[in-house]
């Protein structure tokens, strides 16, 4: 076989594995790159490709993860995920872990642990790799690695819900929030919201938004009701799609551009959170990106009142 068709059998895995690092589409897909061209000149005998390829990107991916680690403590507002609207990757006997660890709720609780913490949990944890393996794609020893692994499933699990919702469940609850969101139904949007539900907006300061942060059914339910019935007078459609493994939509305009994606986390029959990206650096592997605040105006001079 190839290098080139090694590499390519392979890709999913290694995107998947960075991904789960990196929280970033875009950041993902450039450490892949880097990947492939020491990969490329490589010695042409490797013990195990799979294990190179692995190692290399988790390396590769924890020195990017640094750096942009200083440049999250001053992002502007809160720091979402880039959304994912299909993991390439696929592992029938792991399916659990990795659908587990896609959702916008594990990523965020990810950003908690240090990059090597972050690491040995996405390898060990998700992707099911020894210790051995792990410890040679992270530098330590494996006695270091296992220490790594109980700190980071202790800080993984302090912040995980104990039960979530099945898959029928969350679509059905799901399609009755969208039905509420394009009636600009109140009550009903409010009756599928936790009464501590949490709204969060991702705009990185690029974009208008809804609001960095919202609590509450009550002030979500309004939020939501007020806004989306607007957005849809100057053309704005939602289309019910799923984000990082959970229920969700991606919002164009007219001209089908994307202007922000919406992810629900639901918990015991209800919305636990919505988180919403809006900042265009975010969007733009999911298609042409709206200009948001062309659309806020838009927005503002559909609603004022005639001369």
């Amino acid at each position: 076989m190839s290098r080139t068709k090694e590499f390519q059998e392979l890709r999913p895995l290694l995107f998947s594995i960075a991904y789960r690092i990196l929280g970033s589409v875009s950041e993902a897909e450039d450490a892949v790159q880097e990947t492939w061209l020491r990969f490329e000149a490589a010695p042409t005998e490797l013990r195990s490709v799979k294990a190179f390829l692995s190692a290399t990107v988790t390396r590769i991916s924890i020195d990017v993860l640094r750096s942009a680690r200083v440049r999250r403590e001053t992002y502007a507002g809160p720091w979402l995920p880039e959304p994912l609207l299909a993991d390439p990757y696929q592992d029938p006997e792991r399916s659990a872990e990795l659908a587990d660890s896609l959702s916008m709720a594990a990523l965020v609780l990810l950003e908690r642990l240090s990059p090597l913490e972050r690491a040995v949990f996405v390898l060990r944890e998700v992707f099911g790799f020894g210790f051995p393996e792990v410890s040679s794609a992270v530098g330590r020893s494996e006695a270091a690695c296992r220490q790594l692994a109980v700190r980071a499933r202790r800080h993984m699990a302090a912040g995980r819900p104990r039960f979530r919702a099945g898959r029928k469940e969350r679509e059905e609850l799901a399609s009755r929030f969208f039905d509420a969101l394009r009636e600009g139904d109140v009550a009903g949007l409010q009756n599928l919201l936790a009464a501590d539900v949490s709204m969060v907006g991702d705009g990185g300061g690029k974009a208008p938004q809804l609001a960095k942060a919202v609590f509450g059914a009550q002030n979500v339910a309004r939020l939501l009701a007020s806004v989306f019935p607007q957005m849809a007078l100057i053309g704005v459609t939602g289309e019910p799609v799923e984000v990082n493994g959970q229920p969700g939509a991606i919002f164009r305009d007219r001209d089908g551009k994307v202007l922000h994606t919406l992810a629900l986390d639901i918990l015991d029959g209800q919305i636990q959170t919505i988180r919403t990206v809006i900042n265009p650096d975010k969007l733009g592997h999911v298609g042409p990106v709206a200009d948001a605040w062309a659309i806020n105006r838009e927005v503002r001079q559909a609603l004022r009142p005639p001369q």
